[in-house]
């Protein structure tokens, strides 16, 4: 490439310039990728703690409602009386330019839908602790999708950085090396050149 640019002070300028933009650039992605790095390993830490969250919660719901089945029967009438939950709103935010979700769930009260005849208090156990599995859940999914994105941005960030710090940035500093090196030869030979024309002329007594 360096063979294609014609050796002016005004390309070396230019190219100093593309080189210094360069450099600037290959810092900000390379900032960028750590913020979003330390962002994403926080965001596993909390997934992990979820996932084991969620493994007790959904042992102890299955649990009160396994005792419910024992008590009651099949409690699949009671629990088709529960209506759907419909609270959940879908919003984002945004780190280093990437939009990852942020889910919210509308609190409301913890009411049974069903009849008190006929029920047990297991019943009423497993319907509060399968709703607390919800805010877990949504939370998780909050979570394991912002990891997605987070992985994505950062694999597209490296890439970028690599390819100024490979590619990019060795290219210009080859042109402004040629472009300097066939500029300081110019002017050895122009200054060279002028000395001797004022010896030649100072021997001719001008």
């Amino acid at each position: 490439m360096a063979g294609q640019i014609f050796p002016t002070k005004g390309n070396l300028i230019a190219v100093k310039k593309s080189l210094a933009l360069s450099t600037l650039g290959f810092d900000l992605l390379d900032r960028k990728r750590n913020i979003l790095v330390r962002e994403m390993m926080q965001l596993i830490d909390r997934a992990n703690e979820i996932g084991k969250e969620i493994d007790d919660a959904y042992t102890k719901a299955y649990k009160s409602l396994q005792l419910a089945n024992l008590h009651m029967g099949i409690v699949e009438n009671d629990a088709q009386a529960v209506p759907a939950y419909n609270g959940l709103s879908l919003y984002s935010r945004s780190v280093m330019g990437v939009e990852i979700p942020k889910i919210s769930l509308e609190r409301v009260r913890v009411e049974p839908h069903y009849g008190l005849y006929n029920t047990s208090s297991h019943l009423d156990q497993a319907y509060v602790e399968f709703r607390n599995l919800l805010q877990l859940t949504a939370e998780l999914a909050e979570v394991e999708n912002s990891v997605y994105r987070l992985a994505q941005a950062i694999k597209k960030t490296q890439r970028r950085a690599n390819s100024l710090k490979n590619i990019i940035i060795p290219r210009f500093q080859e042109i402004t090396k040629y472009i300097s090196g066939y500029l300081e030869e110019k002017e050895r030979e122009e200054f060279s050149r002028l000395k001797v024309l004022k010896k030649t002329l100072h021997d001719e007594g001008l």
